[in-house]
């Protein structure tokens, strides 16, 4: 006995009529009298009584038909929940992040995300080393620059400019340069990943490239910790303007030589392909791209970008 059937069956015992009832429901008159035909048959009685000029319940009919409004209320009602727990997210999701990008500004943000979506389990790997899918534990990466591995997908989430920075301690102690040239007798705090001593900076201005090769006594893995030591005036850094935003708007540090711009690059959500893509994932993208997308507004407002 088809769904479509006792619809239908539903429709003749309102309009007392076979003829209405597959009007209503955009059907041929043949075919809904075939399908009343086929729901008295599988039931063994009939449920209406036939005349010549009207059609009306009979007794089995009057007794059969509100149970079965109720049947398809039941089912309706479970398709419905069915529907509703599909758009809901749930499950597990497993992010790889940077350590600054992670401590300080994702991970507050995760935790709103999750009060919203209460069905979500997180599991976080904070490394600044790239994520390796077929070997890390994880569903997706947030990091710098676009994905260059070819059977990888991604998202991008913003553009973001690189950003020279100092402690006002530090500035006041060694003077504030004006030109990448004047770099050379600073301090600089270094990122160094795989042996890779990241202490060539370079900045532009009106086209023009300076490539400054820096002089310091600090380097470090972890771009939390040279942000750390940037924030406590140990030197200068150049840094994510993401990764320093809240610095930059306490006031804990201050843009130097803002005419000059330092790297500007990309964040992106990466997954290992489009295929792994899960309606959780998109809605974390759509919501990182809000919430970056604000705070970089913020620090252009406030004129530190």
């Amino acid at each position: 006995m088809q769904i479509e059937d006792l619809q239908l069956i539903i429709k003749v015992a309102q309009f007392r009529n076979i003829t209405a009832a597959a009007a209503s429901l955009d059907m041929r008159t043949a075919t809904a009298s075939a399908a009343v035909k086929r729901v008295e048959s599988a039931l063994g009685t009939e449920l209406f009584v036939r005349t010549t000029r009207q059609l009306r319940l009979s007794s089995a009919g009057e007794r059969y038909l509100p149970q079965c409004e109720q049947a398809l209320q039941l089912l309706d009602q479970a398709r419905t929940n069915i529907r509703h727990d599909s758009e809901q997210l749930a499950g597990e999701l497993r992010l790889a992040v940077s350590s600054d990008l992670g401590r300080n500004l994702i991970l507050p943000w995760l935790d709103e995300f999750m009060e919203a979506h209460p069905g979500i389990r997180l599991r976080l790997n904070i490394s600044d080393s790239n994520i390796d899918f077929y070997r890390d534990e994880a569903d997706m990466a947030l990091r710098y620059g676009s994905p260059k591995e070819s059977n990888l997908y991604g998202f991008k989430i913003c553009e973001v400019q690189g950003i020279l920075c100092a402690a006002k301690t530090y500035l006041q102690q060694y003077g504030t340069p004006a030109h990448p040239q004047e770099l050379t007798t600073h301090n600089g705090l270094f990122y160094q990943l795989h042996d890779i001593l990241h202490d060539v900076w370079s900045f532009t201005q009106d086209g023009q490239s300076h490539r400054v090769k820096m002089t310091g006594n600090r380097a470090s893995n972890d771009g939390d910790l040279v942000r750390r030591w940037c924030v406590a005036g140990s030197g200068m850094a150049v840094k994510s303007s993401l990764d320093m935003a809240e610095d930059l708007l306490a006031g804990r540090v201050v843009p130097v030589m803002p005419d000059y711009q330092a790297r500007v690059s990309e964040l992106w959500l990466v997954c290992p392909s489009r295929h792994s893509i899960t309606p959780a994932m998109r809605l974390l993208r759509d919501f990182m791209q809000e919430k970056c997308g604000a705070l970089l507004s913020r620090l252009s407002e406030r004129g530190l970008l």
